[in-house]
């Protein structure tokens, strides 16, 4: 079980994303001399990663993850599966929500099928950077139930980082702790109490276009120089 550090239960709302992640990059200010890879969650993660990225030297990429649901709840997650194919699965939850190997292929497919056109929009501008050896920070704008970045750290994880970090701006308490199961350190700003939606703490919390994402990628791999 890694560390979990929570700044503040209190409320406070955040300007916008760029904010959020200027704050976080000051907690994680130990990485900036280690060059991490800062993966965002699509869409509103990714403006959080850029900054991350720039703040503490790293390379910019994306996690395309998906989250397994179990039958009959899609929105629990008993596993995910990454854009190459990798499976991570929570053998024990998938037992106990009744998912069979026929279950789990035919979830894997429809879930990849819907991986399939963001991997070709985007890694058209940004080739996958390779996370083993590597520090990597998986981060979004904010979590709920927790099952996307779930998804996306048991995705990472398979990948091999020597240290892999969930960066979140806001949280419920409950969920932020449970990802501590999952990554080596788990810092989040606040997690107050009475937590009903991310967008609630922010002042501005516009909605992000794949065209923006896209446009961000190009940018941070010419500025990355390539790499």
């Amino acid at each position: 079980m890694g560390t979990c550090r929570i700044l503040s239960r209190g409320s406070d709302a955040f300007r916008d994303r760029a904010e959020a992640a200027e704050m976080l990059a000051r907690e994680l200010s130990l990485f900036a001399d280690r060059r991490p890879v800062v993966l965002g969650i699509p869409r509103g993660g990714v403006v959080v990663a850029r900054v991350l990225a720039k703040e503490l030297g790293g390379d910019l990429d994306i996690v395309l993850s998906h989250k397994l649901g179990a039958p009959h709840n899609p929105e629990l997650a008993i596993g995910s599966v990454s854009e190459d194919g990798k499976v991570f699965l929570d053998e024990r939850l998938a037992a106990f929500t009744g998912a069979g190997t026929r279950y789990i292929d035919r979830e894997k497919a429809r879930q990849l099928d819907l991986i399939a056109e963001r991997v070709e929009r985007y890694r058209k501008v940004r080739p996958k950077v390779p996370l083993e050896g590597r520090v990597a920070i998986v981060a979004d704008d904010g979590v709920a139930t927790g099952a996307t970045m779930k998804a996306a750290l048991w995705s990472a994880r398979l990948e091999k980082p020597a240290t892999l970090v969930a960066a979140i701006p806001v949280g419920p308490e409950e969920t932020v702790a449970e990802l501590a199961n999952l990554a080596d350190e788990v810092v989040c700003l606040e997690a107050p109490p009475g937590f009903a939606a991310v967008g609630e703490f922010y002042r501005l919390f516009e909605q992000v276009d794949d065209e923006e994402v896209v446009a961000m990628l190009k940018n941070e791999f010419a500025r990355q120089g390539g790499r």
